[in-house]
Order: C-alpha cells, then structure tokens, then sequence
C-alpha cells in the first residue's frame, strides 16, 4: 500500500486518483506520524462495507421476524405485523 501525507494529496490529487484506479492499491493517507484515512476505489467500498450493511440489515430482520414468532402479537392483524417488520409506516 502506498502512504502519503495530506499535503502531497492536496498537491497530487488528480494523479493519486489516476494511481489509485489504474492499480486498485488503497492510499493510506496521514497526517503528521498517523494514518488519518484510507482512500480505496468505489468497488472496493462496495464489498466492503456495502454487502456488510446489507448482511446487517438481514439479520436485524431475521431477528425481528424471530422474535415476533416468540411473544404474542395480541391484538394486531397479522398483515400489521408485516408491514411494522418492513419499516412501513402506519
């Protein structure tokens, strides 16, 4: 992975940009002694944190639906109860 400090980007952008897509290395980016940042290309962060907050998102449901299944719905329609699983608005 290629390091450089926050001037040298500020001075360099375009061509750390270029860098960046032709090679798909991340750029760690700091400032001062510290790695202040990473700059990575858009499919990168796709895998990486696109697809993680997609698996979030499934399994805070799937947790939802298990459990609805446990306590008691009561008094609620059942097509209610879907509708507050998906996020709909009452």
């Amino acid at each position: 992975m290629k390091e450089v400090n926050a001037l040298t980007l500020r001075n360099n952008l375009g061509a750390i940009l270029d860098q960046l897509d032709r090679t798909g290395e991340p750029v760690l980016i700091s400032k001062g002694r510290k790695t202040k940042a990473v700059m990575i290309t858009p499919k990168q962060f796709e895998q990486r944190f696109l697809v993680y907050q997609a698996e979030e998102k499934r399994r805070e449901l799937l947790a939802k639906i298990r459990a609805s299944r446990s306590a008691r719905i009561g008094r609620k329609a059942s097509v209610d109860v879907l509708r507050e699983l998906r996020g709909y608005e009452k």
